[in-house]
């Protein structure tokens, strides 16, 4: 696992052993920020959060193209470390704004990537509490079977990726 693009392209990840944690994979990856960056166009100065993080490789590639900062939201204590090396080995600690257990305060999010684990619809259960900034993006990665549907959102893209469905939701202004 490495980062696809931007400053720290490359440059590897590491992730905890088990399969608590289920990294999105590099062309995963590669194809959630290729759908992004068509529609959002540059990542630089947006503010970003990461929830269900696990290794923070979504956040990461984030920060990497140009976002200004990151929160990250994990609660699995491997997966927290893993995050926390990941972030000290690229030092961007100067960009990550909190690591948190189960909540965590800002709001007026521009981009918000959620990974829960699949089958749970823990996206759709915890977005309506994120605050999303209007006209504010929103990836919500589930299992390739899944569907997303929240209030206040619209689905502007789908895709399927191996045993992964993407989703691309933009807030109702």
């Amino acid at each position: 696992m490495r980062i696809i693009a931007g400053r720290w392209r490359g440059r590897p990840l590491v992730a905890p052993q088990g399969q608590a944690t289920r990294p999105t994979s590099d062309r995963t990856r590669e194809a959630l920020f290729s759908m992004l960056a068509s529609r959002v166009g540059s990542f630089e100065g947006l503010k970003v959060a990461d929830l269900c993080a696990g290794t923070g490789a979504l956040g990461l590639e984030a920060l990497s193209r140009g976002a200004a900062h990151c929160t990250f939201v994990e609660r699995d204590r491997a997966a927290v470390e893993a995050l926390r090396a990941n972030i000290a080995r690229l030092g961007a600690e100067a960009e990550v704004r909190a690591i948190a257990a189960e909540s965590f305060a800002g709001g007026a999010y521009d981009l918000v990537l959620i990974d829960p684990p699949y089958g749970t619809g823990l996206g759709q259960k915890i977005l309506p509490a994120i605050g999303v900034a209007p006209g504010g993006w929103v990836s919500i990665e589930t299992a390739r079977g899944e569907t997303v549907a929240v209030p206040g959102f619209t689905v502007e893209a789908e895709r399927v990726h191996g045993k992964a469905r993407i989703t691309l939701l933009r807030s109702v202004p």
